[in-house]
């Protein structure tokens, strides 16, 4: 048995005795009024500085990275023939498929870079870190085989995904080198204070 909703209110309304005395909405908003303008500047004000600042800020860190990654510019020693480009220049990547897989392969490879820049060798962890070059070796190796097959075959999904996970795995072995190097160096400095 389905009734409007929208009938029994108005026979909610018809049926109640209680109203509101005049005037009084007015008076409720005046004193609202009354009570608002001073918070609601006050808030406009203070967000508004919030959002100049962050915009500074986000100014600053873009142009420090920007300085800290750009520190050196390498100038090419070979000379390269741009009539007959070579098969490595040819090949496609993430980047020319879509603007977002090219985002998601920047920061990947950013990343990489980062971590393997701040992996430090040494004589103790010379054998660890190889292990590991080697292993990151095959797969940059992988990572062009898959980049030969999706300039020869076209963009599709298990390719796309099969690069992107190339770029999450070579991530990962750097963090776990990262974290091995840290207990190497951890349980070193246990046996020197023995």
């Amino acid at each position: 048995m389905a009734r409007d909703i929208r009938t029994l209110f108005e026979k909610e309304q018809q049926q109640s005795p209680q109203k509101m005395s005049e005037g009084h909405e007015a008076r409720f908003l005046k004193k609202l009024d009354e009570a608002q303008p001073v918070e609601t500047s006050i808030k406009k004000r203070f967000s508004v500085l919030q959002i100049a600042a962050s915009i500074v800020i986000l100014i600053g860190l873009g142009f420090g990275a920007n300085t800290f990654f750009n520190t050196e510019k390498v100038i090419p020693s070979e000379i390269v023939d741009t009539k007959n480009p070579s098969k490595d220049d040819q090949l496609k990547s993430l980047g020319d498929i879509s603007p977002d897989f090219k985002k998601v392969e920047d920061y990947y490879l950013a990343n990489i870079n980062l971590e393997l820049s701040k992996v430090k060798q040494t004589p103790e962890n010379k054998e660890l870190f190889d292990g590991y070059v080697i292993r990151l070796a095959e797969l940059n190796q992988e990572y062009k085989r898959l980049s030969v097959e999706l300039t020869e075959h076209g963009p599709n999904e298990l390719t796309v995904s099969a690069l992107i996970d190339n770029l999450k795995l070579r991530l990962n072995l750097l963090y776990r080198l990262k974290d091995q190097l840290n207990d190497l160096n951890t349980s070193e400095e246990q046996k020197i204070k023995v």
